[in-house]
């Protein structure tokens, strides 16, 4: 590839009631994705409210100690066609992840694209179809498989695919695994993950936590 790569996550979650801001989920998904990306990259967030952009752009803030390995985050109110028109990226240099796209992504697709666009959370059960917003303005896409995926998992797959160059068919997964909290509380994921090192999904840091807690809050009376 010539020039970094570059992702982008077209907006499409409600803020939450109460804070307006992303959820909580979101906000560790989306902090997920600058890990998982290559580190000379961007990851673009468009079409935020701007509640959620100042509360993103604070979280993404680099800490003193932080790690110089994590790409480079950037939040927009503005929506993926302006933020291309503004980079100077033509519309068929950009990619988007569609579930019913006619082909599935290939590593050469690393050197056809600049830029993998993902439209609103990829983690609904079952599947919203969000991504059909963005089908209408004429993106080219590419397909990840049959199984649903979260939005952090589906960009970690696109990097292995694109930037690693592994096929997709070699890429091992954990498939709806359970999360176990203890010997009595578990839940099961309704979606796909990357099987990391040690064997288990791939999650972002601090879910676990938060998955626990909405398990305890479902038995509050």
């Amino acid at each position: 590839m010539s020039r970094p790569i570059q992702f982008v996550i077209e907006h499409l979650e409600e803020d939450d009631a109460e804070s307006k801001e992303v959820p909580a989920w979101v906000g560790l998904e989306y902090t997920h994705m600058l890990t998982l990306s290559p580190p000379e990259s961007t990851v673009h967030f468009t079409s935020l409210s701007p509640s959620s952009r100042l509360a993103l752009a604070s979280a993404f803030a680099p800490a003193p100690q932080s790690t110089p390995t994590l790409a480079t985050a950037a939040a927009h109110t503005s929506d993926v066609l302006t933020l291309i028109k503004d980079m100077n990226i033509d519309i068929s240099r950009v990619c988007l992840l569609d579930p019913k796209a006619e082909k599935e992504l290939a590593p050469e697709d690393g050197e056809e694209f600049d830029v993998f666009l993902f439209g609103g959370i990829l983690g609904d059960d079952p599947p919203l179809d969000r991504t059909s917003v963005l089908r209408l303005k004429g993106f080219p896409g590419r397909r990840l498989g049959p199984v649903q995926m979260t939005t952090d998992t589906a960009l970690g797959v696109v990097k292995m695919v694109v930037v690693d160059k592994i096929p997709l068919e070699k890429i091992e997964y954990n498939e709806f695994p359970t999360i176990h909290f203890n010997a009595h509380e578990s839940v099961e994921m309704p979606f796909r993950y990357i099987k990391g090192p040690d064997g288990e999904p791939l999650l972002p840091v601090g879910m676990r936590d938060h998955l626990k807690k909405d398990l305890d809050r479902s038995f509050e009376f």
